[in-house]
């Protein structure tokens, strides 16, 4: 029987990937993974054979990969970040329980939040809290307490899956809910293209946030009440003293 690691590449560039996740790619058989993220691997590990499917067929992906494995064949189904941040490590493990004679061993990754933090700063030095506000499986009834609950304990926050053409005001709406808590002039950042061609960084306050468009492609950063911007850098002290 073969074997399946659920592997975490980072936020986009090869040299974002950890070395442990780069060896694993080049000597497996089979690379598993959205059309997207098995993109981003390609040219880095030709000769591989690659399987995909669009959004929305996990479930499916999940599959593939476990029958190729029963083949006897090494399998790494790739995730964006980290495998087990928002990733595939859950639905494998859930789906492996039909697979028992397959070992599926999750290798982690820089996941979005830790990778926008660099290029921002030092936003979540301290105790920070992490929301989709996907609502496709998720309730938005769900996301809206999450939000809440975080801003009331004075939480930094990052935002995954900001916006979408069906969600265009998400952001706005989660905003709106953060400002019954948290100062208008709380310390805000985005980052667009983490680690890719593209990037960009931009700071706001949370006011400037709210009327602020976003993208799929961006990560949120919130700051908590003592973060601040020093040196063009978003910084959340972790209360040492100087």
């Amino acid at each position: 029987m073969g074997k399946i690691y659920v592997v975490g590449i980072g936020p986009g560039s090869y040299e974002q990937m950890t070395i442990r996740t780069a060896n694993i790619l080049e000597s497996c058989d089979v690379i598993v993974g959205y059309t997207v993220y098995v993109d981003l691997v390609k040219e880095h590990f030709a000769g591989k054979e690659f399987l995909t499917t669009p959004m929305t067929r996990e479930a499916q992906r999940c599959e593939m990969a476990f029958e190729e494995a029963v083949k006897g064949k090494t399998v790494a189904m790739i995730c964006s970040g980290d495998a087990g941040v928002y990733g595939m490590a859950g639905l494998m493990l859930e789906i492996g329980e039909s697979y028992p004679q397959i070992e599926v061993e999750v290798i982690p990754g820089v996941t979005a939040a830790t990778g926008g933090a660099g290029v921002l700063g030092a936003p979540l030095t301290h105790d920070f809290a992490v929301i989709s506000l996907s609502d496709l499986l998720t309730p938005w009834e769900t996301i809206e307490k999450r939000l809440l609950s975080a801003a009331e304990a004075d939480f930094a926050i990052v935002l995954y899956n900001p916006s979408s053409k069906k969600r265009h005001d998400y952001l706005q709406k989660a905003c709106d809910l953060m400002l019954r808590y948290k100062a208008a002039e709380t310390v805000c950042g985005t980052v667009v293209n983490i680690g890719r061609e593209g990037e960009v960084m931009q700071l706001y306050t949370l006011g400037e946030l709210r009327d602020t468009q976003v993208d799929m492609f961006t990560t949120v950063f919130i700051g908590n009440s003592q973060t601040k911007i020093l040196n063009g850098k978003m910084v959340t002290p972790r209360g040492y003293r100087l």
